[in-house]
């Protein structure tokens, strides 16, 4: 290459990541039956709570 040009760009240049292909599940069932159960367990604790300030 001459004094003075640019060099040549990376030909790996892309993300590399291949085509879209849309999600074929949804949320597992375990994760999900832990997040209502969380849930539940603070609402439950926070209406005891609020049923013993009412006292």
């Amino acid at each position: 290459m001459p004094p003075g040009e640019t060099p040549p760009c990376e030909s790996s240049t892309g993300s590399g990541a291949g085509p879209y292909r849309p999600l074929t599940r949804g949320w597992g069932k375990g994760p999900l039956v832990l997040i209502c159960l969380v849930a539940l367990a603070c609402a439950l604790f926070f209406l005891a709570y609020a049923i013993m300030l009412d006292m």
